[in-house]
């Protein structure tokens, strides 16, 4: 037997017997003899050749992970991300120096041979077997190509990657009989351009385009000799070979290429030892990857468009099928996000709450009658760094979609809902009702849609202070922010058809959970989204015609096929009476009311201030007919905070109230989004108004929410919008009451 060498590996002879047989192997398959089955070779059963007679499709066009580009409605970059930093090129938008230097490098008889270059396999056998080692392999560019698509096509999981890449005879027969067939049906030109686009060349680099990129900031069709033969050296080893860590080595490995590349007569001696002397040159262009890297604060917005890429069924029909659309990329996304919008809207969101603040803030924009997203912004950066209070929860929208377990209490901004359910079921905006401060309800006065009742307990509800009592009409307790009003309008509309309407106009659950029949709907006391209610609102501005949410335009593929995209879907909730009706009734809350601070002077706006319970939530949704946006500000964290006695911004407040910190968030994000040349009006209507009558507690309120050391309300001014009815500072952002459950608006809900 032949004896081993004293370290322990094989004989001369042995190593020989080995090459031999490898070489027999490749002949065998290069003549295209049929094997036998695997198990008569002896092979294990993984890596065997199962599938050995047909070429999988995916070797010919493999799906190469590249990056995704996201765009805003502009067509400006909003951001890139990828599993592989790479963009697929043509084989005439790469350098000729770049070609030449990696054939030369890697396997220079590339045109010459076939699939297996016997000729290269025993000429590295006697190398090796002189050297008693296995220095020199035989592997050619179409093997490599082959081995690499498996390794691409294992993505991620090491598993896969340790069997894409294992040793064994069974997975050496396959490679073999795939790189023959590769050669046969697509052509030395597109093995070597699919080579180029797949090969790792360190750096996060995949692709010749992205490593030219992230060396020499320059397309790959540009590279000089001595950069292409820098990157063609680096594919051996791309660590040990790295020129931004180790630029000794990597000049070493460069001037091997150039050496191989005059060898072999790709470039003149002269021009060898020109580019040798040239001392390595880079310009590294870091990698931008991951909604982390998105303008203007809008990393929520490109995560956002994430989920929808990878959850809606219109990007594949499981969830395994969206999520390798995403892992692959290459995409295009043209979105809805508006460059301007976004800009000013993180403006509003980072100009009045730090990112360190304990409190947070969230806004976003619709377009009326499109449903189109143009802007989502909040306080705290985009991120998973929380040592600089960086989030990737998203404030703006539901759980399903990457936002809080549960959403918010709306509080007040929800009674324009019950206002426009009472006014599609026929009843007078003229309606008034007299009420104390304090009121009982029976519980069972509320049905559900199923026409049971809604609880068989009375519903105690009442205003924030005890002035708050007398004649209302819904003018007036829109205006005043009356809860008694509106439980009283919600039992006479109807709780059915109070939840009726919250559908029809959008308004959902934080938590993806339908809406509970509770007659505390009506005071804001379900959770949802600022997306939801920015929604709700574009309905009104809308006259009535509710448009679901979308934030893509266009996604295209690698190839510049066009995907199907999810459209947004429009439905005429109320009639355009019932909208230009709460349009008229919510203009006085921007024009005289606590909204006052946030109205736009130069065009028609209306709005609902909302604060919940101990002031834990304050909201301000507005709109004009062209741009809805919805502001809100609270606790981000798993215990939400009472906002009184409390710094926000550098800034003290007695008391947080909607028209006191999200209004003026509100006009900041709407002034530097609107456009001055475009100032659309309103449809006017006369809007009905109860008799009025003498508020005997005219006065008592009067500072309720004055002005307080930090606080920011303007005082009431202009013409009385609500004669007869004294409107405290805080009139439309009032407390929305103190129970529990069915208690009040803007408590604990359901």
């Amino acid at each position: 037997m032949p004896k081993k060498r004293s370290g322990g590996g094989l004989t001369t002879t042995q190593q020989a017997a080995k090459f031999l047989g490898v070489a027999a192997l490749s002949g065998v398959v290069l003549a295209g003899i049929a094997l036998p089955a695997a198990g008569a070779l002896g092979l294990a059963a993984k890596g065997t050749v199962d599938g050995f007679d047909e070429i999988p499709a995916n070797l010919k066009t493999p799906p190469l992970m590249q990056r995704t580009t996201i765009l805003d409605n502009q067509g400006g970059q909003i951001a890139t991300v990828y599993s592989r930093d790479r963009t697929v090129v043509p084989l005439k938008d790469i350098s000729p120096y770049m070609q030449k230097a990696i054939i030369a490098i890697e396997d220079a008889r590339f045109y010459e041979h076939g699939a297996v270059d016997l000729k290269g396999i025993l000429r590295a056998m006697n190398r090796n077997v002189q050297s008693g080692g296995t220095a020199q392999g035989a592997s050619t560019l179409t093997q490599q190509y082959v081995k690499n698509v498996f390794v691409e096509e294992a993505g991620d999981d090491p598993a896969k990657v340790a069997e894409a890449t294992q040793q064994t005879l069974g997975r050496k027969v396959q490679e073999l009989k795939y790189a023959i067939q590769v050669e046969e049906e697509l052509g030395k030109k597109k093995i070597l351009e699919n080579y180029l686009n797949i090969t790792f060349f360190g750096q996060q680099a995949y692709g010749v385009e992205a490593a030219s990129q992230r060396y020499f900031s320059k397309s790959a069709k540009d590279l000089k000799v001595e950069e292409a033969a820098l990157l063609a050296g680096i594919v051996q080893s791309p660590s040990r070979y790295d020129p931004v860590n180790d630029t000794e080595e990597a000049t070493k490995r460069r001037n091997t290429v150039l050496q191989r590349m005059a060898d072999v007569g790709d470039i003149s001696k002269d021009e060898a030892a020109k580019a040798e002397a040239t001392p390595i040159k880079l310009k590294v262009k870091r990698p931008q990857n991951g909604c982390i890297t998105a303008v203007s604060g809008s990393g929520f917005f490109c995560d956002y468009v994430r989920q929808i890429v990878t959850g809606d069924p219109a990007f594949g029909k499981t969830a395994k099928d969206r999520a390798k659309l995403w892992a692959t990329g290459g995409l295009t996304i043209k979105t809805t996000l508006d460059p301007r919008s976004q800009a000013a809207s993180n403006e509003a969101a980072t100009s009045r709450v730090n990112k360190d603040d304990k409190i947070a803030d969230a806004v976003v924009q619709v377009k009326p009658g499109t449903g189109q997203i143009t802007a989502m912004a909040q306080s705290r950066p985009y991120g998973l760094d929380q040592s600089k209070h960086q989030t990737v929860l998203n404030l703006n929208v539901d759980h399903k979609m990457g936002g809080s377990y549960a959403g918010f209490q709306v509080g007040s901004t929800f009674k324009p809902i019950t206002a426009a359910a009472a006014l599609e079921k026929g009843i007078s905006p003229a309606q008034d009702f007299t009420s104390d401060h304090q009121i009982s309800l029976p519980g069972e006065s509320f049905r559900t849609c199923d026409n049971r009742p809604a609880d068989n307990r009375p519903w105690e509800v009442s205003n924030e202070l005890e002035s708050e009592k007398g004649t209302f009409d819904m003018t007036s307790a829109l205006g005043k922010s009356i809860n008694t009003y509106f439980a009283k309008l919600e039992q006479k509309a109807g709780l059915c058809e109070t939840l009726s309407m919250a559908d029809k106009v959008g308004y959902i659950r934080g938590n993806n959970k339908p809406l509970q029949a509770v007659a505390s709907t009506t005071l804001g006391g379900q959770e949802s989204t600022p997306l939801a209610m920015a929604s709700v609102y574009a309905t009104f501005a809308n006259r009535g015609k509710y448009c679901s949410p979308i934030a893509i335009l266009s996604v295209t593929s690698p190839t510049g096929k066009q995907l199907d995209v999810p459209k947004s879907k429009c439905t005429q909730a109320m009639s355009e009476h019932t909208a230009d009706t709460i349009n008229q009734m919510l203009k006085g809350v921007v024009a005289d009311g606590t909204g006052q601070q946030a109205g736009l002077s130069d065009r028609d706006n209306a709005g609902k201030t909302g604060t919940t319970d101990e002031r834990k939530n304050a909201w301000f949704v507005g709109y004009t007919p062209n741009l809805s946006t919805a502001v809100w500000v609270g606790s981000d964290g798993a215990k939400q905070l009472p906002m009184s006695n409390i710094t926000i911004g550098g800034q003290y407040y007695d008391e947080v109230c909607g028209g006191c910190l999200p209004g003026p968030i509100w006009k900041t994000a709407m002034t530097g989004s609107l456009n001055a040349s475009e100032t659309p009006a309103f449809n006017a209507v006369d809007v009905p108004r109860a008799k009025p009558k003498e508020d005997k507690d005219k006065g008592k309120n009067k500072d309720r929410d004055k002005n307080k050391p930090g606080q920011g309300d303007n005082k009431p001014g202009g013409d009385d919008p609500f004669p007869g009815i004294s409107i405290p500072p805080d009139l439309l952002g009032g407390n929305n009451g103190h129970g529990r459950g069915q208690g009040n608006g803007g408590t604990q809900g359901p």
